[in-house]
């Protein structure tokens, strides 16, 4: 008898050992700090849908959604949560290591500009003559000749002060600054934390409005990845689109795997920058008509030309080299109805 509990329990074993060995794990970037915007992939992970596609996906803190391209590249992460027009800026000059979006998720940029109401700027020819606060290097503070440009402002008139992008709130409630160009999705909370009314107090113009109609934020594999094993990228974006779809109808269960995964969050304030991601970038016309983790290829291309010209590249990189559409689950499937709760 001991030796046919020995045997089962050695059968067991073998049979355990190659279905865990077969889970891929993937490492995972997201584009800052935990954030309740990234409720989604903490979702998907508590609610085993990463394990059910037979992946093991690490999760990491990010450094910024354009650093998130490059950890890609230098070959330290495999996937990640990141912006799209960082991709198209290396697609041009290295298409062979630069990441591919597989699964778009902020649909609207969140490029903006934003002052006091009572700066007295009221439309965006009153930025001529201001001082506006930039961070060097970053998309809103490179694409501003691009906004002047296309919205026939006079560029030269428009003064530019660099500083760190933690000093732009700080420097615009004191006055030391007319405006300041930002990411609407972090700027925003910013001014919450400085306790701050940014919706009563401030005034927001965005890009998107202006004539700069970019995608944002998604998430984004690498290219090894996509070759080597298609088939752990199609499970990665079932996955994210599952965690998509429950957090939309429940931001407080999103929450929730956000505080598993950190429990140093500030909850109340993450968890509006939760559903201002779907107010603001997520939950669109064009996101209805054609489902979450799409795009369209003629708003990409033109995507591309505002950040060609805005980066001055030499090579205007195709749509297929940036976004695709292989890895999405079926339009039915990516269906995402967003109330708020």
């Amino acid at each position: 008898m001991l030796a046919r509990v020995s045997a089962a329990l050695l059968g067991v074993a073998l049979f355990a050992g190659p279905a865990s060995a077969q889970e891929t794990t993937i490492k995972f970037t997201l584009g800052w700090k935990t954030q309740g915007s990234d409720a989604a992939f903490f979702y998907a992970k508590d609610h085993g849908f990463f394990k059910e596609e037979g992946l093991n996906v690490v999760i990491d803190q990010g450094e910024g959604s354009g650093a998130t391209v490059t950890r890609i590249m230098s070959g330290a992460y495999d996937a990640g949560f990141g912006d799209v027009n960082a991709i198209i800026q290396n697609a041009s000059t290295k298409p062979q290591e630069a990441p591919v979006m597989v699964y778009q998720i902020w649909n609207q940029p969140p490029f903006a500009i934003v002052t006091k109401k009572t700066s007295g700027i009221n439309t965006i020819k009153d930025f001529e003559g201001r001082t506006l606060g930039g961070a060097q290097g970053t998309p809103t503070t490179r694409l501003l000749p691009v906004f002047a440009n296309k919205n026939k402002l006079e560029g030269e008139k428009i003064k530019i002060s660099n500083m760190a992008p933690n000093l732009q709130e700080p420097m615009l409630i004191k006055g030391d600054i007319d405006a300041a160009l930002v990411f609407n999705i972090t700027s925003y909370f910013n001014l919450v934390l400085n306790r701050q009314d940014p919706d009563k107090d401030y005034k927001w113009f965005s890009f998107g409005d202006y004539g700069l109609d970019l995608y944002s934020n998604g998430v984004m594999v690498s290219r090894k990845l996509m070759a080597s094993n298609p088939k752990a990228v199609a499970g990665l974006v079932r996955a994210v689109n599952k965690g998509m779809i429950a957090i939309a109808k429940d931001q407080n269960a999103g929450m929730k795997a956000a505080v598993n995964y950190d429990n140093l969050i500030n909850v109340d304030v993450e968890k509006r920058r939760l559903q201002f991601s779907f107010d603001k970038l997520i939950v669109s016309p064009e996101m209805k008509e054609i489902g979450v983790g799409d795009v369209k290829d003629d708003r990409m291309a033109r995507a591309i030309g505002i950040i060609v010209e805005g980066y001055q590249l030499a090579r205007a990189p195709a749509p297929s080299e940036i976004f695709s559409r292989e890895f999405l689950p079926p339009r039915s499937e990516r269906e995402l109805v967003y109330t708020a709760n």
